[in-house]
């Protein structure tokens, strides 16, 4: 143990010789020459010169010391299936995948879209486009067609790797006939489609086009794929995220800086130790998956568990007995699932033993006190909030227990975590905020540490002007989020500066949801806003002005056309960006130069003061909405 503070601060001041220590804990076939090349800001280059290979330092330099400790630990309480996979087992069926990707002629730096359900397949999959240096771009499988094309256009991969379903609630969900639907709505098409069948529903299969995986697996059983070993600033993968523009962004990641940041946060945030075993609760389809169910934990030696279904199913105890079971040491999930399991027995939290947890870390949203408090004296171990992005890859804010066993409060996810030169600034002047409790943007100055995103995927511009701000003498990264600092150095997240609501730890951009309302031919104009949730943290609430207002002049018109709206979103961006509720008005609150007052209808939502209203143009536009929402 260390003083932290200390810590952080050489990881900021000493910074090259800082990360030249943390990158030893990778293997690296060249050595870099550069640790950080910062002379082109905000583009940081990390660990310029050296060569590595993420697959490699997950998979290939366990064989030595632990081949037969378990590494991947799939379990499918939709399918109830349970599958142990050993280091050994898993290099050879990340071969046999890496072989088939390269017999439909992927080469490296092409990219490979992966929608896939959390199966056994899909973390071959990602590794296997890590080993042959391809791109991978995952897509959850919740997504549907419209948002799914929207990302094939982006990616263009030359293969698409999916399954005939994913299951939830023990009920099939068929993914080929989205993914068909997205690929014809695409302007890019792939080359070829490798698919898992799983036996869960029937598949049409395109000739030419679509392979399945068993029989090509089965043709490449003992087929030998090294590594490439690629340049650490080479893009290791791609995922999109959404922002305040409808075109999500596609986050781009390097190789050697985002192996050298995993492997530090298992040993300094995270504690995780070769031969213990990691749970994740999250998906692959988002960055917790992509960080701490796949490359993470096995790049420390850990086994992964990789869980296919719901936390109450067959009850609430599910990922209890998981625990148990594989002696889980670090857990990491949502404040969405814990307040899920808030409402089972609370019984369950002591059927199983879970002597072997020495912490659960929960991200994703802010994570409220009661909530906290519940699940710290259920389970009788330390609760470690943290916040991070899809674009930092890895903890922003955290209690670094490796480095220093400082208390957490409830409440907050922590400190700035070592690398992170973290600011608060004044909204309006961008000026820095230096005293304790005072309210202001959360924002990184450059350069970002290694790990965090390097561009946006095809698009510099956008990166820059995104993200950056520029404010005397340095650059500052934004994250969008408002927040404050207590006077021992804790911080507090807010909420949102910007149009992206949290639902559930899933990130959604409004306008993409107001894109797709404005679709259905009865629309005129729509404003979508989030609004608190207590079990989901935020819920997209929609109102909405009809063309032909003849059409809902009764609450079942209402109602039937509240359906065709929701039914619309579904459609194009998938369940998860449905609205909780549409709401029909026949005016919008404005201001008199015409821009919506998304904040105003927030708050009187959430039954707050609106605050000042001078320059709304119709004073009534939001008198309706109040009247809506207390009826």
């Amino acid at each position: 143990m260390t003083n932290y503070a200390e810590f952080h601060r050489r990881s900021l001041e000493d910074r090259d010789a800082f990360w030249a220590e943390q990158a030893q804990l990778v293997d690296w076939k060249t050595q870099p020459k550069q640790i950080c090349d910062y002379s082109n800001p905000p583009f940081a280059k990390w660990f310029a010169g050296g060569f590595t290979n993420l697959c490699h330092n997950a998979v290939d330099r366990h064989l030595k010391d632990r081949p037969d400790q378990a590494a991947l630990i799939f379990v499918s309480t939709e399918t109830n299936q349970e599958k142990v996979y050993s280091f050994h087992e898993l290099h050879a069926e990340v071969q046999r995948m890496a072989a088939v990707l390269k017999e439909l002629g992927v080469q490296k730096g092409d990219r490979v879209l992966i929608y896939m359900p959390m199966i056994a397949e899909a973390a071959f999959a990602m590794l296997a486009c890590a080993r042959i240096g391809a791109i991978h771009s995952v897509v959850f499988g919740g997504f549907a067609s419209g948002s799914l094309a929207s990302r094939i256009e982006d990616a263009s991969p030359k293969v698409i790797i999916s399954a005939d379903a994913g299951s939830r609630g023990g009920k099939a969900v068929a993914y080929k006939p989205l993914l068909d639907e997205a690929i014809r709505l695409s302007s890019h098409k792939p080359d070829s489609v490798l698919l898992v069948d799983r036996g869960l529903v029937a598949m049409n299969l395109l000739a030419g086009r679509d392979h399945l995986w068993a029989p090509l697996r089965q043709k490449n059983l003992n087929t030998v794929v090294p590594c490439e070993w690629l340049e650490a600033t080479h893009p290791s993968y791609t995922l999109y995220t959404s922002g305040t523009t409808g075109k999500p962004k596609g986050v781009q990641r390097d190789t050697g800086g985002y192996a050298v940041a995993l492997a530090a946060s298992l040993k300094h945030i995270f504690c995780g130790n070769a031969g213990e075993t990691y749970f994740a609760t999250s998906d692959i389809g988002w960055v917790v998956g992509h960080s701490y169910i796949i490359y993470g934990p096995l790049i420390a030696g850990m086994a992964t568990i990789m869980y296919e279904g719901l936390p109450i199913r067959p009850d609430g105890g599910i990922w209890w007995s998981l625990v148990e079971k594989y002696k889980v040491t670090v857990m990491f999930s949502a404040p969405t699932a814990i307040r899920v399991l808030k409402k089972q027995d609370p019984a369950l939290l002591k059927k199983y033993d879970l002597s072997s947890l020495r912490a659960l870390f929960l991200a994703g949203e802010p994570l409220d006190q009661p909530t906290a408090q519940w699940i710290s004296a259920g389970l009788g171990r330390p609760i470690v909030d943290n916040y991070w992005q899809t674009e930092t890859g890895w903890p922003i804010l955290a209690i670094c227990k490796g480095v220093d066993d400082a208390p957490t409060k409830f409440g907050s996810p922590g400190k700035a975590v070592y690398g992170y030169n973290v600011k608060l600034l004044d909204e309006n002047t961008g000026e820095e905020l230096k005293g304790a409790n005072q309210k202001g943007v959360v924002a990184i100055e450059g350069p970002l540490p290694p790990g965090c995103l390097q561009t946006v995927w095809g698009d510099d511009t956008r990166f820059v002007s995104t993200y950056w701000t520029t404010i005397p003498g340095r650059m500052v990264y934004s994250t969008f989020d408002w927040g404050i600092r207590d006077e021992d150095g804790y911080y507090f997240i807010l909420g949102r500066t910007d149009d992206v609501i949290n639902v559930a730890g899933h990130r959604l951009g409004t306008l993409e949801i107001e894109e797709s309302i404005s679709g259905h031919p009865n629309i005129a104009e729509v404003a979508v806003v989030g609004v608190a949730d207590q079990l989901k943290g935020q819920v997209a609430m929609a109102f909405a002005v009809v063309k032909d207002t003849s059409l809902v002049t009764d609450d079942a018109s209402r109602l039937k056309l509240e359906a065709e709206v929701m039914k619309l979103v579904d459609g194009d961006l998938g369940a998860v960006a449905r609205p909780a509720r549409v709401r029909f008005v026949t005016v919008l609150p404005k201001t008199r130069s015409g821009k919506l007052l998304r904040r105003a209808i927030q708050a009187v939502c959430e039954n707050r003061d609106p605050g000042d209203l001078t320059t709304m143009e119709d004073p009534a536009a939001l008198q309706q909405i109040k009247d809506l929402i207390t009826t």
